[in-house]
């Protein structure tokens, strides 16, 4: 995650679709910032789902507005906030609600990545 202040445009709309999406990601799973552009309507717009989230890092001592922001990781399976001071949290956060990260701070993905009902035949063949 970068500045907020030198982050690209984000459209409004796609901010609230990517936002709604966080709102409902479970305890206890992830998404990707990836797969939250895919579903917000905007493939290939990871970085822009960033973005977004980046947005909610000076809500985030206070719980990111109340959104699970945490649950939002990337498509390796780890946080991405280490850069911002907010990586051990994030970490802490997921373990509070069992995800496990191995000894590199990954997550299993293929067993803690949420997809919407209505998405179910969204996750895509996995690359690697």
């Amino acid at each position: 995650m970068s500045d907020p202040a030198q982050s690209a445009p984000v459209a409004p709309a796609f901010r609230e679709r990517v936002l709604a999406l966080v709102a409902r990601i479970p305890e206890g799973h992830v998404m990707t910032y990836g797969q939250l552009a895919l579903l917000a309507g905007n493939p290939g717009a990871a970085r822009q789902a960033g973005f977004v989230m980046n947005s909610l890092v000076g809500g985030v001592s206070t719980g990111g507005d109340g959104l699970p922001w945490h649950r939002v990781i990337n498509a390796q399976g780890r946080v991405s906030t280490h850069k911002v001071g907010f990586g051990d949290m994030q970490e802490g956060l997921l373990r509070a609600e069992g995800v496990v990260l191995d000894g590199t701070g990954r997550c299993d993905l293929a067993a803690r990545q949420w997809w919407p009902e209505e998405e179910r035949g969204a996750p895509p063949t996995p690359l690697l």
